[in-house]
């Protein structure tokens, strides 16, 4: 499974490294290195709407307080 998180200005400023952080966190407590790939890219677009996070070719708006249920609801559940 592909996640990307959005690290462009704006994400960044809505805590983009924040949720890149805790889906490094859960990703490691779940023990899911070899089925997550966590990577960012700069601007998706949707500039308004962020912290834009895909996996595959959905898009989700996240904030940090978000992050774990996020992973528990859309991630795992696609594993």
């Amino acid at each position: 499974m592909k996640i990307t998180v959005c690290i462009g200005s704006s994400c960044h400023l809505k805590g983009s490294r924040q949720i890149v952080e805790k889906l490094q966190e859960l990703i490691a407590d779940k023990n899911l290195q070899d089925k997550v790939d966590l990577g960012g890219t700069f601007c998706m677009g949707d500039c308004t709407n962020g912290v834009n996070v895909k996996i595959g070719e959905s898009k989700f708006s996240l904030s940090p307080k978000d992050t774990e249920a996020f992973f528990e609801n859309e991630v795992l559940n696609q594993l």
